[in-house]
């Protein structure tokens, strides 16, 4: 699974003109599903995102974790993310899950993060979803597992 998360100081989705997930400061998510993943891969992602130390301590040194700030997560499919760019002028997404398989492991990454975590929201998978975030920093990072 790839994660691209990007601190944010507040983000939003839309869905028709609807905000489906939101969250103030803490982390926004785009996350991809390739084949191969697993559970497995989806907790790791997981425990990555809840603690992977981002946010600034008193000295302003990353030191701080999702957790550690009780920061909200906000997690977006985006299969696009695991597009093979390496060639050619136009995007193969042969290396992305099949749709099925993205959203179940999707809809299982969700479902831990609200038991794990207490501030979740997310977007719609495969929905046409308007994303609207304010980076902090910018500070953004692709973690892969």
């Amino acid at each position: 699974m790839k994660g691209l998360l990007q601190r944010v100081s507040r983000a939003r989705v839309e869905v028709a003109g609807e905000i489906v997930g939101s969250i103030d400061q803490g982390l926004m998510v785009l996350v991809a599903v390739e084949p191969g993943d697993t559970e497995a891969s989806a907790a790791k992602l997981l425990h990555k995102l809840l603690n992977y130390r981002v946010f600034s301590d008193p000295e302003g040194k990353m030191n701080l974790s999702l957790a550690d700030i009780d920061g909200g997560l906000l997690l977006v499919s985006q299969f696009t993310l695991a597009a093979d760019t390496k060639s050619g002028l136009r995007p193969s997404f042969s290396t992305a899950a099949p749709p099925e398989v993205a959203h179940a492991l999707f809809e299982h990454l969700l479902k831990e993060a609200n038991r794990l975590h207490p501030q979740v929201a997310s977007g719609r998978f495969g929905a046409d979803m308007q994303v609207h975030l304010v980076n902090d920093g910018p500070v953004t990072f692709l973690l892969q597992t």
